[in-house]
């Protein structure tokens, strides 16, 4: 396979896609951990250009994240087109398990959960209603063997799409490429030529992270691994490392494209959406890149209303925000660093450099109040430019980086993003940017999400009516 591959389709947090075309339109998933709303559903005529729609989880009926720890939450989504209906599996891990949620519009409204049982997680579906198939579906899934030597295997129940239940018995269908293959995980079936395809990730989601194949003559197996696993080797160096949890689709020429997960080292960005050309040899996969453009359009959000790339942490039970006339983000006892739902709103970071800022209406009224600009990626990392009643504050977690007093009214509030070197700047409404300080955020990197963008206001602790007014919120990308 030739490196590097191009931009990611989506940039930023869009970890482990999954991808299903009906008709001329393509609808990809990822996964959204502990952020809500959960997994981001999106549509594309090119795989190349995508348009977010919504949440298939935008209901706190549906997802329930009170007390979700840093990067557990909803692992790894699978979405399928069966018969006019969608059909998205996923795992809420640290819950109840597997589930399965339909819609006949992609954009929503989602069903409500089915819960399913079985083990393990990275759940999949597979309609088996291709010209030679009986019609059947099947749900297949990882679960863990051996958790300190990472060995895993790939488990298979029938799936029963009107009932959203699994029936009859379980079989195991793969437990890697050779005997010392570690976290076999990502099952995805296909039919391809009238032959049964197992695609799965190997390695785990670092620098070792690669695709392997394995075929069958019966859905149930057994199944032998391809010549030359894998089809998708680890890539430890390069511009674009890491990739693996690939899934394939069949655009409507007949050619085969597949999303899959990558990281560009250098940032906070984590794992991204990548796509790859997919050609068969004798029954064995071969990825290439997809050359493209990534560019990643400015953001001017003044907040007439609340986009779909916002998110909260955990799921909130009653909007903290108003929109209309810019952001109003209620003042919360609630805060940042606890098992909770504060009052934060983030949005992605897409690109290794790029420039944030806002303006900050915000007076104090008590002891603990504050508000102003977050780069987060979890509870424990975060940095946070906030105004207090002292003045302005740069936090990591309860470190106090920097202390500036700034007289009351108005402030902006930025920071200049280059891969992991934050530069946090401020200003008056009409006056020049002026240097705070630069920290090394190394300790931002991810494990598997990212580094999002966005806006905190919190009480610390004490009851308050206070607001914090945000009138606008920019991102731009430099290079």
């Amino acid at each position: 396979m030739s490196t590097p591959f191009g931009d990611p389709v989506l940039p930023g947090f869009r970890p482990d896609p999954s991808v299903c075309r009906v008709g001329a339109d393509y609808y990809l998933v990822t996964s959204s951990f502990e952020w809500f709303p959960g997994l981001p559903v999106f549509h594309s005529r090119d795989l190349v250009n995508w348009r977010r729609l919504g949440s298939a989880l935008d209901r706190p009926s549906q997802l329930d994240l009170d007390g979700c720890a840093p990067s557990r939450g909803l692992f790894a989504p699978t979405i399928r087109h069966h018969e006019g209906v969608f059909h998205l599996v996923c795992t809420m891990m640290d819950g109840p398990g597997h589930f399965v949620v339909t819609a006949t519009d992609p954009a929503g409204p989602w069903s409500e959960p089915h819960w399913l049982e079985g083990e393990g997680f990275d759940p999949s579906l597979f309609f088996d209603d291709g010209p030679d198939g009986d019609g059947r579906a099947w749900f297949t899934a990882a679960r863990v063997r051996d958790e300190a030597a990472g060995h895993t295997e790939i488990w298979m129940r029938e799936y029963v799409p009107g009932e959203r239940r699994l029936t009859g018995p379980e079989y195991v269908l793969w437990s890697g490429s050779h005997p010392e293959a570690r976290w076999s995980e990502a099952p995805h079936l296909y039919r391809v030529d009238g032959v049964y395809v197992l695609l799965t990730a190997e390695g785990g989601t670092d620098v070792d992270h690669s695709v392997v194949a394995a075929r069958a003559d019966s859905v149930t197996g057994p199944y032998e691994g391809v010549p030359g696993n894998p089809v998708l080797p680890p890539v430890p160096k390069g511009p674009v490392t890491c990739t693996g949890h690939a899934d394939l689709v069949q655009t409507a020429y007949g050619d085969w494209r597949a999303v899959l997960l990558g990281v560009r080292p250098g940032s906070a960005l984590g794992r991204e959406t990548f796509l790859s050309r997919v050609t068969w040899d004798d029954g064995v996969p071969g990825f290439s890149p997809v050359a493209h453009a990534g560019l990643s359009r400015p953001l001017h959000d003044r907040f007439a209303t609340l986009a779909a790339d916002w998110s909260t942490l955990r799921t909130p039970r009653t909007p903290f925000w108003t929109t209309g006339d810019g952001l109003r983000l209620r003042l919360r006892p609630e805060r940042l660093g606890e098992p909770v739902v504060p009052s934060l709103l983030v949005r992605p970071q897409e690109q290794p450099d790029c420039d944030v800022s806002t303006e900050l209406r915000f007076t104090p009224d008590g002891p603990g109040e504050e508000a102003g600009l977050a780069v987060v990626v979890d509870d424990e990392k975060h940095l946070l430019l906030l105004r207090t009643a002292e003045g302005l504050e740069l936090r990591r977690g309860p470190d106090v980086l920097a202390r500036l007093a700034v007289p009351p009214g108005p402030v902006r509030l930025g920071v200049r993003v280059r891969g992991f070197g934050h530069t946090f700047v401020h200003a008056t409404p009409d006056g020049p940017w002026q240097v705070l300080t630069t920290v090394e955020a190394g300790f931002l990197r991810p494990l598997f999400t990212s580094v999002q963008l966005g806006l905190y206001a919190t009480s610390n602790g004490r009851p308050s009516s206070n607001q914090a007014h945000f009138p606008w919120f920019d991102i731009t990308y430099p290079n």
